[in-house]
């Protein structure tokens, strides 16, 4: 029991780099004007895709979650007096056809510096379960809730807190 009470302290205290995952190739990420179904294609295999402004720069605009696709799915009851188009997000009415007409804008972002204590935070203070990983605005990774708890419980098993 001491030794997990000076783990904790130590464990909050690493950077995001030493737990997330070290490769981008692997991310999902999409160009912002991506049609809605190639969004649609990778969420199948993924519970998420960030959208960037091009592959080349990869700047992260947003992020598209399972729970965006199930607002966009949902058929919309609209009262009979709508006329127009209405400004809902929608396969059904054809007002949800690229990734930025259906991604969230309201990032939570970190550093590769940031310590786990910080992401945990933001992860809590806004009901997220993973942040982009930024270095001047260009994603290089991610670190997940799934991550820490990996990271923790091997620590917990006297793996060392940094390193594989």
């Amino acid at each position: 029991m001491p030794e997990q009470k000076r783990l904790i302290p130590e464990f909050y205290e690493l950077a995001v780099e030493y737990i997330m995952d070290k490769g981008t190739w692997d991310l999902p990420l999409v160009e912002k004007d991506a049609d809605i179904h190639h969004v649609l294609a990778i969420l199948r295999g993924k519970s998420h895709v960030w959208v960037v402004d091009n592959m080349e720069n990869k700047n992260v605009l947003g992020v598209i979650t399972e729970h965006d696709v199930l607002s966009i799915l949902a058929p919309k009851k609209l009262p009979p007096y709508v006329f127009g188009i209405p400004n809902i997000k929608s396969l059904h009415h054809g007002t949800a056809n690229t990734a930025s007409e259906v991604m969230s804008k309201k990032l939570v972002k970190c550093s590769p510096r940031t310590s786990i204590k910080e992401a945990l935070n933001k992860m809590n203070d806004y009901g997220v379960r993973r942040l982009p990983v930024t270095d001047n605005g260009r994603i290089v990774g991610e670190i997940t809730l799934h991550q820490i708890i990996s990271k923790y419980y091997a620590a917990t098993q006297y793996h060392p807190l940094k390193g594989d």
